[in-house]
């Protein structure tokens, strides 16, 4: 645990006796824009598991991990070799692209101070539930200095399930052996920008806010059945607004 989760985990004294609530966010296209090194990284992994590089890339679009690379392996006809050798080729793959994300990509507008806002609020604990293995996803928000605002030892990863409806009980146990004050029913909302995300939440029983921040607008993301979309993170007060809304 490091010392800012301890920190976050003491938790406002006024809140003390309340059951606190978990804000999960999407990383890729939500908070970060990775430019294409998403799909670099799948295909290097590939290759080091193979010895030949892919010949097609890697079906993103809000899959975990083990569904993107179990597709890539599909793809191209092959077994796919035991998943702690795949984990461990994509966070191989993650690390060395660290650099030419910080070039390349960027944090979206709007996401520090959503994150700063969200971590002030009152009786709320947030974390990720992200398709990414927790190593590159970890790669990912450091590279753009976002990760001290939040707690990702709570967070739930590609690695931890297929589907990412499986990854929301898998945060919430997570949180309540942290947190004395939330269990493993605790209020929950995801915040993603692709229809999978509100599926997920809508699988699982929990809140869902979709941000068109990705390839998926407005007004698919609400087709998919998201009770609330913003255009991105820029507007801190309605990212705010709709966490309340949802929440409380």
């Amino acid at each position: 645990m490091t010392a800012w989760s301890a920190c976050l985990r003491q938790g406002p004294a006024i809140y003390a006796g309340a059951m606190r609530r978990l804000v999960l966010w999407d990383v890729d296209h939500t908070l970060v824009e990775n430019a294409g090194i998403s799909k670099e990284t799948y295909a290097a992994a590939y290759e080091t598991l193979t010895g030949e590089p892919p010949l097609t890339p890697a079906r993103t679009e809000g899959r975990t991990d083990r569904l993107i690379m179990r597709g890539m392996f599909d793809d191209h006809r092959r077994a796919m070799p035991p998943w702690p050798e795949v984990e461990s080729a994509l966070s191989q793959a993650g690390a060395a692209r660290f650099q030419a994300l910080q070039e390349r990509g960027c944090a979206l507008p709007g996401a520090v101070e959503a994150l700063k806002a969200v971590g002030r609020m009152d009786g709320v604990v947030q974390s990720v539930l992200t398709g990414n293995i927790r190593g590159n996803a970890q790669v990912k928000l450091a590279a753009f200095g976002l990760v001290g605002w939040l707690d990702l030892d709570v967070g739930a990863y590609g690695a931890d399930g297929g589907d990412r409806a499986e990854l929301v009980p898998v945060a919430r146990a997570r949180a309540a052996r942290a947190y004395a004050d939330v269990d493993e029913r605790a209020p929950t909302l995801l915040i993603g920008d692709t229809p999978r995300d509100v599926a997920a939440a809508f699988d699982s029983g929990v809140g869902v806010v979709a941000v068109a921040s990705g390839v998926h607008d407005a007004a698919s993301l609400a087709a998919a059945g998201a009770p609330l979309v913003l255009p991105d993170l820029r507007d801190t007060d309605a990212v705010v607004s709709s966490i309340q809304r949802s929440l409380f």
